[in-house]
């Protein structure tokens, strides 16, 4: 059973940081690429960042300069630490697994429940 666990998410306000991570398990890690997605309700899944398997990164216009993707294979875990969070980043934010590059259009074989991530003003 092939299993992706969120956590980290909480409350902050603007202009704050927080750290979220999504744990895999019951799969060769190093074989996925990994992607964040966020849903806010009412809105559309939106695609926040990908990362390779080697390490290689791309990220959503919004988030440009604000958030970073990072992967630990060996901690079958990708993190994506958010500075400077704004209202508008408020979201579910839920991890997911590819074999292909990790595009916003990209196939995504599992996903995990996601991580609320509330920003104040």
């Amino acid at each position: 059973q092939v299993q992706l666990v969120e956590s980290g998410g909480g409350s902050v306000q603007a202009g704050g940081s927080l750290s979220i991570s999504c744990v895999a398990s019951g799969v060769i890690f190093r074989y996925y690429a990994m992607g964040w997605f966020r849903q806010a309700p009412g809105n559309q899944r939106e695609y926040v960042a990908g990362i390779t398997g080697g390490g290689s990164v791309n990220y959503a216009d919004s988030v440009k300069g604000r958030f970073t993707i990072s992967r630990d294979n060996a901690k079958k875990t990708v993190y994506l630490q958010m500075n400077s969070l704004k209202p508008e980043d408020t979201a579910v934010y839920s991890c997911a697994a590819t074999r292909q590059w990790p595009t916003a259009t990209s196939r995504y074989d599992y996903w995990g429940q996601g991580t609320q991530v509330t920003v104040s003003s």
